[in-house]
C-alpha cells in the first residue's frame, strides 16, 4: 500500500488506544479514503514517532518528507487550517531523512500486493508455467 492512501491520517493526531481528537475532521472523509487496517496505520504512526523523536521534526514533517521522497508519490495534499499548520508543513523540506530512517518508514508501512500486482511468478503454479527470466 503506498503510504499517501492513508489518506490525511499521518498527522500523528491519531494515536493506538485514544479517541480520533476533537475537531479531527477523519469522521467526516473517512468514508471517501480507501480503508485501512488500524494496525497498519498504528505501525506507520509509531515509526513517524520514532523517527520524530530523533530528529527534532514534527510527525507531519518526517511525514510528508518521507512522502515526497517516495519515486510512485506524484504529489502530496497539504490541508493546513490554520497559518501555524502551513508554516509546519512547508518545514518538511530542505532536508533529507537517512537512508536507514527511510527504510524503517518504508518497512513500516509495506504490506503485500494483492493479485494481480502481485509478482505472477511467485503465485503458485504459475512458476512452473512460466519461469523467471534469468
Amino acid at each position: 500500500m503506498e503510504p499517501a492512501r492513508l489518506g490525511g491520517r499521518l498527522t500523528g493526531r491519531i494515536r493506538r488506544g485514544q479517541p480520533v481528537p476533537e475537531g479531527s475532521c477523519l469522521h467526516a472523509t473517512e468514508q471517501f479514503a480507501p480503508p485501512v487496517a488500524e494496525e497498519h496505520l498504528y505501525r506507520v504512526v509509531d515509526a513517524l514517532d520514532e523517527i520524530a523523536a530523533e530528529t527534532g521534526r514534527s510527525v507531519p514533517q518526517i511525514a510528508i518528507n518521507w512522502l515526497l521522497r517516495r519515486p510512485t508519490v506524484s504529489s502530496v495534499i497539504i490541508g493546513a487550517r490554520t497559518e501555524e499548520q502551513l508554516r509546519q508543513n512547508l518545514g518538511a523540506v530542505g532536508w533529507k531523512l537517512t537512508p536507514d530512517q527511510v527504510a524503517r518508514l518504508d518497512a513500516a508501512s509495506a504490506v503485500t500486493p494483492a493479485y494481480p500486482h502481485f509478482p505472477y511468478y511467485r503465485q503458485p503454479g504459475f512458476a512452473r508455467l512460466s519461469p523467471p527470466a534469468v
